[in-house]
Parts: structure tokens; C-alpha cells; sequence
């Protein structure tokens, strides 16, 4: 079974070879061809179809669509210098905030506080 960071790394090489690299027949380099508009229409395609296969509880198509929406959200990626490192960084980040979050209520709610001040 293939390991996600490699699928993902690996897809993303080839898109910044078809970018650096233009080859003639490749939609990818179509798409840096056409720039970042044309690669924003296709990530709003993309998303509104990933929608409609869901609204209609279509496993194997969210599936498929999911793969249309994340190829050209690398596209636009590359596109704009962005890495999967600096996407993991900030889900990391965020992350560490939320748990942050979560064990600063935790705390709270042992101190038996409540930050509501109540008049009456």
C-alpha cells in the first residue's frame, strides 16, 4: 500500500517538473500555461463536484473528486512556491494550539472556574 507523504510528494515533483519542464500534451503544463486564473477556476470545479458527489453519497466518486480537487490545489501550490512542509507546519502549529486549548479548559473545569461573570 503506498505510503501518503510519498504519493504526495511524488505527484507534486511531477507537477514542479511540468512546470519547470513544459511538455507538449500534458494538462498539467496546459495549466501553468493558462495561470493561476485558470488554475483557481479548476480548484472551484473541482471542490463543487467533490460537493455534489457527497450530497449524493457517492463514496467512489468523492473518492476520485478528492484526488481532481488535491491535484489542483498542488498545482496551485507549486504555482505559488508552497510546499507540503510549509502545509504540515501549519497544521502542526495549529494543532499545538488547539491542544493548547483543550488542556487550558481541561484546567478550568478542574478549577471548577467559569469565565462568566454573572449578574443578577
Amino acid at each position: 500500500m503506498p505510503n501518503i507523504n510519498d504519493t504526495l510528494t511524488e505527484e507534486y515533483n511531477v507537477i514542479r517538473g511540468r512546470r519547470d519542464n513544459p511538455q507538449d500534451g500534458s494538462y498539467t503544463s496546459y495549466l501553468f500555461s493558462k495561470g493561476r486564473d485558470k488554475i483557481l477556476k479548476k480548484i472551484g470545479e473541482e471542490a463543487t463536484e467533490t460537493i455534489i458527489a457527497a450530497k449524493e453519497n457517492d463514496n467512489s466518486e468523492v473518492i476520485a473528486e478528492a484526488c481532481d480537487l488535491i491535484f489542483h490545489l498542488e498545482v496551485l501550490m507549486v504555482d505559488m512556491g508552497i510546499s507540503w512542509q510549509d502545509i504540515s507546519d501549519k497544521i502542526a502549529e495549529r494543532r499545538q494550539k488547539e491542544n493548547m486549548n483543550v488542556e487550558k479548559e481541561a484546567k478550568r473545569k478542574a478549577e471548577n472556574r467559569t469565565d462568566e461573570t454573572k449578574i443578577d
